[in-house]
C-alpha cells in the first residue's frame, strides 16, 4: 500500500518536499573506512533525493560506491558524516535497534544469490522476515500465499529452493522483499544469476510494483537492466558524477 503520511514540511535549506513527494533524502553524507594507515572515502559528499514510485538504476565500476550507498540507504551501514531523511524522520543518528526495525518493517532486500535458506519450504522462506520484524501476524502462512501470488510462485509453495529454476528462486525472493509491504525495496545485482528471458521476466516484475506506490533501487553492471529504469545514477570515487532521468 502507498505510503499516505501526513504532508508535514521539510525545510531542507531553499528547497522545501513533503513527505508525499520523497521517502528518501541524503544530504553530503560521507562514509570512511580505516584500513591501515589510510582512509578510504567509500562514500564522498553523496546528496540524493528519492522520491515515491522511483524506479532508480545505480551504476559504476567496482569501488565507486554504489555498494556502499546501497547499504547506508538500507540501514546495514552507518555514515560517517552528513544527514539522512526517511519518510520525513531525521534518522542520521538513531539507534542501532531503530535501525534494524526500520530495516525490518520498511525496506525490502533482494540479492544476486538469492539467500534463501535451503532446508525449509518456499512458503516458510517468505514468511521468515515477519519474525524479524516481531510483527504480529494473524495468519503468516495466508499472508506469504498471497505475495507468492503477485509473483506467479504459489504453486511451488512446499518446494524447497533447491527445486527451483534460478528465475523462480528470485521471484520467491521477491515474494520475500514484499511480505512486510516495504516502503523501499533495494536490489543488489537481482538479475546476475539469470539469463535474458528470466532477467526480462524479473524486471517486468519489478516495474509493474511501482503502481503500488513501492520505490526500487537497483545495483547492477547490466545495461538492459539499467534501461528498465527511470532514473540512473552514476557512481564513481564515492561521488556521484551523474543523475538524469530517462
Amino acid at each position: 500500500m502507498p505510503f499516505l503520511g501526513s504532508v508535514a514540511h521539510l525545510n531542507f535549506g531553499a528547497e522545501i518536499m513533503t513527505e508525499a513527494e520523497t521517502i528518501y533524502r541524503l544530504d553530503s553524507i560521507r562514509r570512511t573506512y580505516q584500513v591501515g594507515d589510510e582512509a578510504v572515502h567509500a562514500l564522498n559528499g553523496v546528496d540524493l533525493t528519492i522520491g515515491e514510485s522511483e524506479f532508480i538504476a545505480v551504476v559504476g565500476s567496482s569501488g565507486s560506491g554504489k555498494s556502499t550507498l546501497m547499504h547506508v540507504l538500507g540501514f546495514m551501514d552507518t555514515p560517517t558524516d552528513g544527514r539522512m531523511w526517511f519518510e520525513g524522520e531525521e534518522v542520521s543518528k538513531i539507534s542501532r535497534v531503530h535501525r534494524a526495525h526500520l530495516r525490518a518493517t520498511r525496506i525490502g532486500f533482494i540479492f544476486q544469490a538469492f539467500n534463501l535458506l535451503p532446508k525449509i519450504s518456499v512458503l516458510q522462506n517468505v514468511v521468515l522476515p515477519l519474525s524479524y520484524g516481531r510483527q504480529r501476524v494473524a495468519d503468516a502462512n495466508e499472508l506469504g500465499m498471497q505475495v507468492l501470488k503477485r509473483v506467479g510462485m504459489q504453486h511451488r509453495y512446499m518446494h524447497r529452493p533447491g527445486q527451483l529454476s534460478g528465475g523462480e528462486r528470485q521471484r520467491v525472493a521477491i515474494a520475500r522483499a514484499l511480505i512486510n509491504s516495504p516502503r523501499l525495496i533495494l536490489a543488489d545485482e537481482p538479475t546476475g544469476n539469470l539469463d535474458s528471458k528470466n532477467r526480462d521476466r524479473i524486471m517486468e516484475l519489478f516495474t509493474s510494483l511501482l503502481e503500488e506506490g513501492i520505490t526500487l533501487a537497483v545495483v547492477t553492471h547490466d545495461t538492459e537492466v539499467a534501461a528498465y529504469a527511470q532514473r540512473h545514477i552514476n557512481m564513481q570515487d564515492g561521488c556521484i558524477v551523474e543523475d538524469a532521468q530517462r
